[in-house]
């Protein structure tokens, strides 16, 4: 059995974004490989809810980012395998991961690791060549989410196993921060925590909720229908997450490869999804299922209607689908339902070191 410390990094300044709106405070700084975002209200709630989210997100990257030599994560790896006593923060974030897997029925698998390093995404996503002349590796199907055993802080990683908690690590993100700043400003007003548009909310919000853009693939046409697939919703609580084949994409040897894996193949997912973005209790919750239903490919819509979460389908072709309860309006309230698949119970937390 094996300890490894780690302490925190330095916390990067933020940039505060003018809205015109004097009642809600804004700031945004590159975090996690992504752009975070904060909303507070009232205004003067933006200095403690800058701190507070510095603090989760330096604490998650320490943890579970294996870009950083440093980390918990890159730790476990290097050691090829054992038994190891885990921070609880990392121990919760594999928790999750499993549990997300579990429940997608392994759509959404933290064992592509390998699979991903294979296909040339070995660093962090800014410094991918994105144009390398020689192929990838042959593909690694991933080993499995059963291979992996967790019991509290005590985890049993298989030689050869390399985690990857992308499916979930940025949802939990969000999930930790906006705890972290509802309990920095006493539960009062409200918070909205973006990481790289995976949104999560807490405390009470704006008047008619919380408006959030769902991001489109940059280029995407418009539809069949001659109709834009842009589209605003309004939050109230929960969060919304979004999964796109486009936002992270490479090229070897001429071949166009993206990073939402398909654990069964190893392989990028390569079904009708452009982009799938889901409603749900929390921002974990939400992120597993875009995840699950873009790997999930032509069986997207049947999995998403079991789960009975709000969804919002975009196809190569523009073509959008809204499945249980998305607006297909603009500017209209989504309303995801109450209860975690992922947490196990125990709710989403925040700050977990």
């Amino acid at each position: 059995m094996a300890t490894g410390p780690a302490t925190l990094a330095p916390h990067p300044s933020w940039r505060r974004v003018r809205t015109g709106d004097t009642t809600v405070a804004v700031a945004q700084r590159d975090a996690l490989g992504t752009t975070a975002r904060i909303a507070v209200w009232p205004p003067e709630h933006a200095g403690p809810a800058m701190t507070a989210v510095d603090d989760v997100l330096s604490a998650l990257d320490l943890q579970a980012s294996r870009f950083r030599p440093d980390s918990e994560i890159s730790w476990l790896h290097r050691a090829h395998g054992g038994l190891f006593l885990l921070s609880n923060g990392l121990a919760e974030a594999i928790r999750v991961a499993l549990a997300a897997a579990a429940w997608t029925g392994g759509l959404a698998d933290p064992t592509i690791g390998s699979a991903l390093i294979s296909l040339g995404y070995d660093r962090d996503f800014a410094a991918i060549d994105p144009g390398r002349p020689d192929p990838p590796a042959a593909p690694v199907p991933a080993p499995g989410w059963q291979s992996v055993r967790l019991d509290g802080p005590l985890l049993h990683l298989p030689a050869g196993v390399l985690l990857d908690l992308g499916a979930t690590a940025k949802g939990l993100g969000a999930d930790r921060a906006v705890r972290a700043v509802q309990a920095a400003t006493g539960n009062t007003g409200g918070t909205l925590v973006s990481l790289g548009g995976d949104i999560a909310t807490g405390g009470t919000p704006p008047a008619g909720g919380w408006p959030v853009r769902v991001a489109d693939p940059p280029g995407l046409p418009a539809g069949p229908s001659g109709t834009a697939p842009a589209q605003q919703v309004r939050l109230a609580r929960g969060a919304v997450a979004t999964s796109s084949v486009t936002c992270r994409e490479w090229r070897r040897a001429g071949r166009v490869l993206h990073h939402i894996v398909d654990p069964r193949t190893g392989l990028p997912a390569d079904g009708p999804w452009q982009m799938v973005s889901v409603a749900a209790a929390s921002c974990a919750d939400a992120n597993a299922a875009a995840t699950a239903a873009v790997v999930a490919g032509a069986g997207a819509r049947e999995w998403l209607a079991g789960t009975g979460l709000p969804a919002r389908l975009v196809a190569r072709d523009g073509e959008v689908s809204c499945l249980g309860g998305w607006p297909e309006g603009d500017d209209e309230p989504v309303d995801p339902p109450v209860g975690s698949r992922v947490y196990c119970g125990a709710g989403p937390r925040g700050g977990a070191r």
